[in-house]
């Protein structure tokens, strides 16, 4: 799973995808509301066995949401010598519908800072909504 901010500046993502590619689209559905958003991108970058890239969410991202994330090569471009390469059996100046599948996975979105590896920091679902006392007054009335 991702961990996003509604932040409307840029973040950075990483992932192990499929298929290393510099160019694709990404398409984030919201679960509430069921809305898909299209992003192309054009600066992807291969660091070891990550994927790296950045991307500003418009709209931005809702806090407590969930969203699917989906990157795939569309096709339905003048792409053809890929096409050909991975012997695609349609025509080579026709639209076509084909997608390549390169990475699928979950994203939440949060403003907490959660850091499960160094600090250990785990989302609260109730953060700031309760106060504790601390005060401990072990009084006893014995009768």
């Amino acid at each position: 799973m991702i961990l996003l901010t509604t932040s409307s500046a840029t973040q950075t993502l990483s992932v192990i995808p499929r298929v290393y590619s510099s160019e694709f689209t990404v398409s984030i559905r919201d679960d509430s509301t069921n809305v898909t958003s299209f992003y192309s991108v054009s600066n992807a970058v291969q660091s070891e066995n990550y994927l790296n890239f950045d991307n500003a969410f418009s709209p931005v991202l809702v806090e407590n949401h969930f969203y699917d994330i989906h990157l795939y090569v569309d096709y339905n471009y003048w792409n053809t010598n890929y096409s050909l390469w991975n012997v695609y059996d349609q025509v080579w100046n026709l639209d076509s519908e084909a997608t390549e599948n390169i990475y699928e996975d979950r994203i939440f979105c949060t403003n907490q800072d959660v850091d499960q590896l160094n600090k250990n920091d785990h989302y609260d679902l109730n953060k700031g909504q309760y106060t504790t006392y601390n005060g401990s007054n072990n009084t006893y009335i014995v009768r």
